[in-house]
C-alpha cells in the first residue's frame, strides 16, 4: 500500500483523501466534493468530503485528512 501525499499542494475538488479525524470516520477513504461555503456565500477553510464506505458527507479542515493517490486502497 503506497500513500502519495501532496502536502505542498492545496487540496482540490475531486481529490481522494485518507481521513485522519474525527474518530468515527478515521482510517476511511473519501473524495472531496466541494469547499464549504456558509450562508451568505462566506467561504470557510473546511472541505466537504463524501466517505466512500458510508452514505455520509463530513466537513473537515485540511489537518483532518491527507490527499492520497487514486490507486490508494485500505487493505
Amino acid at each position: 500500500m503506497k500513500v502519495v501525499v501532496r502536502s505542498a499542494i492545496a487540496p482540490k475538488v475531486g481529490d481522494k483523501v485518507l481521513i485522519l479525524r474525527p474518530a468515527y470516520v478515521a482510517g476511511r477513504v473519501g473524495k472531496i466534493c466541494a469547499k464549504e461555503v456558509l450562508s451568505g456565500d462566506y467561504p470557510t477553510e473546511r472541505w466537504l468530503i463524501r466517505v466512500d464506505s458510508q452514505d455520509i458527507v463530513v466537513s473537515l479542515n485540511s489537518k483532518e485528512f491527507e490527499v492520497v493517490s487514486d490507486d490508494f486502497e485500505i487493505s
